[in-house]
């Protein structure tokens, strides 16, 4: 009998039936069986072994299968590197075209770097029967690849056959992509986070640096953000102010939370104390999955109150300036023209006066017109000295001193009921000013006192004291820095309002009854502390009396001059001219003479030129000067006057023009009769006098100023004075 053919088994079934055919050959001798046991014996060894085969065969067929279906590319290979065998999987894998490499071998397709590694992992399984090499790239064709896992395990063989290794690739490609894109996402969000972390930090800095008050409530109104700003503004610790609602910082809150509408609004709040605050708050409105969250940003409005009331103030006394300017130039206006006719006015009474027999009826009549007139003469002074178009005569003098004078004028008239307190800082410095001028002020100021308090009980306190002028008291009287003499006059009448306040710098304005005041006793002092260059403040209330402040600039060097005393100031025409001498500019061009020849030679009738642009002051000053042996030449056009100069020159002994004239100024004419005849005294005359008049005047070579309206021997003394000036040889010739 031929044995059966069992090279089909794998080996492992080779191991279980290997010894079943020995065994049944020694037992056959060994039992003593006949041949027809032996036969039996055989044909159940055979059963066995058919049974054996078939269910080898079922198994070969289900691990072939197995092999073959199992979706991983399983290769089986010897210790050489070569594919004994490889299911479908890895032929598609590793094979994919026609034209690729064929699965030989499985190194060739690993990856340079990657084969020390593969190498390394079947060593290890031989030794150790199993291993595995993480994430291998396999090259396939020309550009593809796959990334696996290469898992390895030793089959076991007899002693002397060669190992096989059973190789299973386990694609990671689409789990490293997967790994890759959660990588790339956990780092994504892990960048979001820092950013979002970042973004955190920068808005909780930029709220707590922000320069308003930030204040965050959630959907119940609870505080959950306070910043710095808002701690300081509220005065409360934002420890403290967390979970709070904000009806204790903000009452009207519940109110403007309700309309949940964005804008600006200005609200009243209070701080922790209960202090009560300006703002100026704006919502911003957010609503997310868990309610709806509020934004309060709030800014101070107290300084902005408090600049805007400053502002207003500044604005109101700009107002008053500009309309006291407007108010001043239109009085330098009318007293220019008003001068003129009271000039007419008193010189025609003058002349009628000369006229009129000593026990003349008439004469009575005349003497109360030039009393009226010269009342007139003292109204429209008053009105320039408040347009400051009437420059003070200032010197260096005792505030203390004239304040003493004005105060033994004051008692002599003040009533019984009022007493008169005097309260002076010892040592005060001295201050350049106008004596008139001031002691005007000071009784005007008295005199309102007075009358404010009535025929009731009060009393009058004058105060001076030597201050420095701060940056409020600059910017409120729109003074310049320095140390200034402040003359405060302060009653206890009745005050006054707001209104009243407002306008009691204007001229003409009075609250006394109609005949009992011009309304010009406070637009006085408004115009001569404005032209000391200083300025004048009110504080009153009603029922609180009034207090009026005069600051007068202190004068350069005024300790050293209080202490030697002020040098006596002597009236000269302009500043440089000496009594008894001429012009300094003047000097050069006055040709000399010789008192012996100018008293033997015969003397001619003196020709004055007068220039001005009204008819009836020229018909006047003719009149006057003609009757005190004057040859006058009267013109009221500068031009024709101007040509009559021209024509002859020689013919004229002096010229007094106008300053302001319609379409030509005095200084003007001044200038050309100069350059006509350089030695030729000129005198100039105006109803409202500034210093650039003045040093106009002087500049182009004038020896006097004529202030209108004069009265007439005041007119006729000057222009005898520049005539004697003019010629010194001649009898009782006047200084100047």
């Amino acid at each position: 009998m031929t044995e059966p053919d069992l090279s089909f088994l794998d080996p492992a079934a080779w191991r279980h039936l290997a010894p079943v055919a020995p065994l049944a050959a020694q037992r056959a001798p060994a039992a003593g069986l006949s041949a027809e046991a032996l036969v039996a014996e055989l044909e159940r060894q055979n059963e066995v072994l058919r049974y054996s085969q078939a269910v080898a065969e079922s198994t070969y067929e289900r691990f072939e299968t197995l092999f073959a279906s199992v979706p991983l590319a399983l290769m089986v290979l010897d210790s050489h590197d070569v594919v004994v065998q490889a299911n479908a999987m890895a032929h598609r894998c590793f094979q994919p075209g026609e034209r690729d490499r064929p699965l030989t071998a499985l190194l060739p397709f690993v990856r340079a770097q990657d084969a020390p590694r593969v190498q390394a992992a079947f060593a290890q399984a031989r030794n150790q029967g199993h291993s595995q090499a993480k994430e291998v790239v396999f090259a396939i064709g020309a550009d593809g690849r796959i990334t696996g896992d290469l898992h390895i395990a030793r089959i076991e063989a007899p002693q002397d056959a060669l190992p096989q290794f059973l190789c299973a690739v386990i694609d990671q490609g689409p789990l490293l992509a997967e790994r890759q894109a959660l990588q790339r996402s956990a780092r994504a969000l892990q960048q979001r986070n820092g950013q979002l972390h970042a973004s955190q930090k920068r808005l909780a800095a930029v709220i707590d640096a922000a320069l308003d008050a930030i204040v965050c409530v959630d959907q119940h109104q609870r505080i959950t953000v306070f910043n710095p700003r808002a701690a300081a503004l509220f005065q409360c610790h934002a420890s403290d102010a967390l979970g709070s609602r904000l009806e204790r910082f903000l009452p009207d809150a519940a109110a403007v939370l309700a309309q949940a509408r964005s804008g600006t609004r200005e609200m009243m709040a209070q701080s922790a104390s209960g202090q009560p605050l300006a703002l100026e708050v704006s919502l911003s409105f957010e609503r997310h999955a868990q309610g709806q969250t509020t934004t309060v940003f709030a800014r101070d409005l107290t300084g902005r109150k408090k600049a805007e009331a400053e502002r207003n103030e500044l604005e109101a006394q700009l107002r008053e300036s500009h309309k006291m300017q407007a108010v001043g130039t239109m009085a330098g206006g009318i007293a220019h023209d008003f001068n003129n006719i009271l000039g007419a006015i008193l010189g025609n009474v003058a002349l009628a006066q000369a006229d009129c027999a000593p026990d003349s009826p008439v004469l009575q009549s005349l003497l109360e017109i030039d009393k009226a007139g010269r009342r007139a003469r003292d109204l429209v002074r008053q009105i320039l000295t408040f347009s400051r178009n009437q420059p003070p005569q200032r010197s260096v003098l005792s505030l203390a001193d004239m304040v003493h004078d004005t105060e033994r004028l004051l008692r002599v008239t003040l009533p019984p009921a009022i007493g008169l307190q005097m309260q002076l800082q010892p040592g005060l410095p001295w201050v350049l000013a106008d004596a008139t001028q001031v002691g005007q002020a000071l009784l005007n100021l008295c005199t309102n006192a007075i009358h404010a308090i009535g025929s009731g009980r009060g009393s009058i306190h004058v105060e001076a004291a030597t201050v420095s002028a701060d940056q409020h008291l600059i910017e409120r009287l729109g003074l310049a820095p320095g140390d200034y003499v402040a003359l405060s006059v302060r009653d206890t009448g009745p005050g006054m309002d707001a209104a009243t306040l407002e306008r009691i710098f204007e001229p003409f304005f009075t609250t006394k009854p109609v005949g009992q005041g011009t309304g010009l006793g406070l637009a006085v002092v408004h115009g001569v502390m404005r032209s000391h260059e200083g300025s004048v403040a009110v504080h009153s209330r009603p029922g609180q009396g009034s207090c009026f402040t005069l600051y007068f600039p202190v004068a350069p060097g005024s300790a050293q001059q209080a202490a030697a005393g002020p040098e006596p100031v002597a009236p000269a025409l302009f500043p440089g001219n000496t009594p008894g001498s001429a012009p300094a500019n003047a000097s050069a061009d006055m040709p000399s003479r010789t008192p012996g020849l100018a008293e033997s030679a015969p003397r001619r009738q003196p020709h004055v030129m007068y220039v001005d642009d009204d008819p009836a002051l020229v018909f006047l000053v003719q009149r006057l000067l003609r009757r005190r042996g004057y040859a006058v030449s009267g013109y009221s056009d500068p031009r024709q006057a101007r040509a009559a100069l021209r024509a002859a020159p020689q013919d004229y002994d002096l010229l007094v023009t106008d300053y302001n004239m319609p379409g030509f100024c005095g200084v003007d004419l001044v200038r050309e009769a100069r350059s006509i005849r350089p030695e030729l005294p000129v005198a100039l005359t105006s109803g409202h006098v500034t210093a650039e008049i003045e040093q106009a005047a002087l500049a182009e070579g004038a020896r006097a100023l004529i202030h209108k309206p004069d009265d007439v021997q005041a007119l006729c003394a000057t222009v005898q004075g520049l005539l004697a000036g003019n010629d010194p040889g001649a009898p009782g010739a006047p200084a100047i």
